[in-house]
C-alpha cells in the first residue's frame, strides 16, 4: 500500500510505476499512523517506508521502520530502525532478507558459544578442566562464533537475500 501525503495525480504514477494497487494520497501524519494502527489490529506486522518528516511518526508506530538515507529527514532516520543508504526501493526486500539471515546467525551464535561454555563448565565440574584447555576451548568458540558471523559479508549474502525475498512478491 502507498501512503503518501502528496496528491492524487502523483501518487497514482507512483502506483502505476511500482505496481502498487492501493493507494491513499493526501494524508497528514496521523493518517498514516491510523493506517499502520489498522494493519496491527488485523494481527499484521508492519514494515513502513519513508524518507521525511511526515513519515516519522508512522516510522515510529511500525513494527519495523525503514528511512531511505540519501535523502531522508534528519527525524526520519533518527525514528526508523533501519536505514537503507541507496535511495532505490529496490534495495529494501534484500535488506530485509538480509536482517532474517542476520538474526538467524546470531541465534546460531548464541547456540554456538552457549554449547561450548556449557561443556568446558561441565567438564570442570565433573572432573578438572587444564585452565590452558579452558581458554583455548573458550578463545575457540569465540573465533567460531566470529567466522559464522562473517558470513553475513559475503557478496552472496546480498544476492541470496535479494533472489528470496524477490521470489516473494
Amino acid at each position: 500500500m502507498l501512503l503518501t501525503g502528496d496528491t492524487a495525480d502523483a501518487a497514482a504514477r507512483l502506483a502505476r510505476e511500482t505496481g502498487i494497487e492501493d493507494v491513499r494520497a493526501g494524508l497528514l501524519p496521523q493518517d498514516k499512523v491510523a493506517a499502520v494502527r489498522e494493519w496491527e489490529k488485523r494481527g499484521e506486522r508492519v514494515l513502513v517506508v519513508g524518507d521525511g518528516v511526515n513519515d516519522a511518526p508512522a516510522l515510529a508506530a511500525a513494527h519495523t521502520g525503514v528511512a531511505m538515507g540519501g535523502t531522508g529527514s534528519d527525524l526520519a532516520l533518527e525514528t526508523a530502525d533501519a536505514v537503507v543508504v541507496r535511495d532505490e526501493l529496490t534495495a529494501v526486500p534484500a535488506v530485509v532478507a538480509l536482517s532474517r539471515r542476520a538474526r538467524r546467525v546470531v541465534v546460531q551464535n548464541l547456540v554456538i558459544a552457549s554449547v561450548c561454555v556449557g561443556a568446558l563448565v561441565i567438564w570442570d565440574l565433573a572432573g578438572h578442566l587444564p585452565l590452558p584447555l579452558g581458554v583455548a576451548g573458550h578463545e575457540g568458540s569465540t573465533v567460531l562464533v566470529g567466522l559464522n558471523g562473517l558470513r553475513l559479508l559475503r557478496g552472496s549474502a546480498w544476492r541470496q537475500g535479494g533472489a528470496a525475498a524477490g521470489g516473494r512478491g
